[in-house]
């Protein structure tokens, strides 16, 4: 295996009775990089990281995690950590307290195990001494992620950790993240949301219906070589509608300007047809006020790869 893969797998195929979670899935996972993975709800994404984590084995194909072959449930090499569907805590304990027993679990104690350094690095340290039923589920998720840093993970697989964040929350889990990918680790993290992945991960890999249907960096997802939805006002919105009707790659999807709706338009193009429209309306000596997309590229990308195709299409 290339020592720079924390994790390689080849035509991945895992089913549960006739269902197909999986179909001839590949993934590479580089060394202190953080890949995300995306996909619809029911698209194997959960049961992929199960694999990784050795909840499950593939029914076929091969599965290399930090240099070995994985071939069992339960084999995964030391150093992997993590969790899928939420992590799993003791309600009455503490949040101290169930990583101590974490901690105990693995021969340690509290101390030697840096409990108290990792309720830190996640933000949990004023609440360190409370009973997790109490807990939100942004700081259950916090947990977590502070039960897997327990073990000084080489490969770190979260589910979706971001759910249930506050703002100073998901600064904290951003902030862990980014520091372990550039101390070496390798983190699969899979999320609904497309800003997430895009402030944290440098590459991506999107599963539909088992399959995998975009696998790269998140710079080609977003390449400029879709149409979009753009969002457009200016200081006069009559003259920008006509201007926009006769300008060539241009088509208006929302014409609210003549339904005295909004000021705005809602234009759908590619990036150098809307390059065009901008200079013309400029030139025409209209005040730009606002344009943006609808949706973000990534999401629109997103959105383009995973829903299904209407007949005849």
């Amino acid at each position: 295996m290339d020592t720079l893969l924390a994790v390689r797998a080849r035509g991945i195929t895992k089913c549960f009775g006739d269902v197909v979670a999986l179909d001839g899935v590949d993934l590479d996972v580089v060394r202190g990089q953080i890949h995300g993975l995306a996909g619809p709800n029911g698209a194997g994404k959960t049961t992929l990281l199960g694999l990784l984590l050795g909840l499950a084995v593939a029914d076929s194909g091969r599965l290399e995690i930090l240099g070995t072959p994985v071939r069992r449930a339960l084999t995964v090499p030391e150093g992997v950590a993590g969790f899928v569907d939420g992590p799993g805590l003791y309600p009455s304990l503490t949040a101290r307290q169930n990583l101590a027993a974490l901690a105990a679990l693995r021969g340690g104690d509290a101390r030697s195990a840096g409990v108290d350094d990792v309720l830190d690095q996640v933000g949990l340290t004023d609440v360190a001494d409370d009973q997790t039923r109490g807990f939100s589920l942004g700081m259950r998720q916090r947990l977590g992620l502070a039960a897997a840093l327990l073990t000084k993970p080489r490969l770190l697989v979260l589910d979706e950790p971001s759910n249930g964040l506050d703002p100073a929350g998901k600064k904290h889990v951003h902030g862990v993240l980014t520091r372990l990918a550039a101390d070496g680790t390798a983190v699969v993290l899979s999320s609904h949301r497309m800003d997430d992945l895009a402030a944290l991960c440098s590459d991506v890999t999107i599963v539909a219906t088992g399959r995998v249907v975009f696998s790269g960096p998140l710079s080609k997802l977003a390449a400029e070589n879709r149409e979009l939805d753009y969002r457009l006002a200016t200081s006069d919105p009559r003259a920008a509608r006509r201007l926009a009707a006769d300008a060539a790659g241009i088509r208006i999807v929302d014409d609210a300007v003549t339904r005295h709706d909004t000021d705005a338009l809602v234009v759908r193009a590619l990036t150098p047809a809307l390059d065009a429209l901008v200079a013309r309306l400029v030139h025409a000596g209209l005040a730009l006020r606002e344009l943006a997309p609808v949706v973000s590229p990534l999401e629109a990308a997103f959105l383009a790869l995973t829903e299904p195709k209407e007949a005849g299409r």
